[in-house]
């Protein structure tokens, strides 16, 4: 099922991030307002970074419990603990070393390298992590909100144009190698994960993106635009400033 979708656009990509982070705080309170806990799936980028951060800068976010957010990422580079280009190291910087009463508990980074397993055990650790917050019968809890980057050739999360990850299904997660985009292992939801999300948010910036953003929307096949495939149950919305909306 695919609910809603609905096309924001931004004057340029610092206001994007800024409405974005406002979007996003004001949604994880309407939801504690009904219900905890809430998941988040985080993404990495420059734009989803800057969310990130603008997110941090935000009084806004000492209204939100945080004991009751669970915070989770869409795919991450295997690489090792702490390296500068881990999705998960640039979150902590730029946000979650800033949230007080967020419990370490809450925060569930993807497997980093550690020289001994591969990615595919990567993929099975976030996998079996995922269950141990799922409802009964389910393989992973259901996200709230799922925010996702966009490259210029229409990738979302670590699922590339063309490659086998995006074709993966049965399970939640899958270990990506041979990505066109450096480095060559990752650690990625699978598309099954990310369309069972009640809201997808894709987040996009930039001239270079305006084409991938055209083919997302027009619905293009996922084998050439996997952004076309990013929806949410309830809710895909997508994030842009002018120059990505430009076509």
């Amino acid at each position: 099922m695919t609910g809603q979708r609905l096309v924001v656009v931004h004057p340029d990509a610092e206001v994007l991030a800024e409405a974005a982070a406002a979007r996003l705080l004001t949604r994880i309170l309407d939801l504690q307002s009904v219900r905890s806990p809430v998941h988040v799936v985080l993404t990495g980028g420059t734009v989803g970074i800057k969310t990130l951060a603008a997110v941090a800068n935000s009084t806004v976010r000492h209204a939100v419990d945080w004991t009751g957010v669970h915070l989770w990422w869409g795919d991450e580079r295997y690489l090792p603990d702490g390296d500068a280009d881990r999705n998960e190291t640039q979150a902590r910087g730029a946000l979650l070393d800033h949230l007080d009463g967020l419990p370490a508990g809450n925060v569930h980074p993807m497997p980093a390298a550690d020289g001994e397993h591969d990615v595919d055990w990567a993929a099975e650790q976030y996998a079996a992590e995922l269950a141990r917050f799922a409802p009964e019968g389910s393989a992973a809890p259901v996200f709230d909100v799922v925010l996702l980057g966009m490259g210029p050739d229409a990738h979302v999360a670590s699922l590339f144009p063309g490659h086998p990850a995006g074709t993966v299904t049965g399970r939640p997660t899958v270990g990506v190698r041979s990505s066109p985009k450096p480095p060559p292992e990752r650690v990625s939801l699978t598309f099954e994960m990310i369309q069972a999300s009640s809201e997808v948010w894709i987040i996009a910036a930039g001239a270079e993106k305006a084409d991938a953003v055209s083919a997302g929307l027009a619905g293009a096949d996922r084998a050439t635009a996997p952004a076309a495939a990013a929806t949410g149950t309830r809710l895909t919305l997508w994030l842009l400033d002018s120059a990505a909306a430009s076509r």
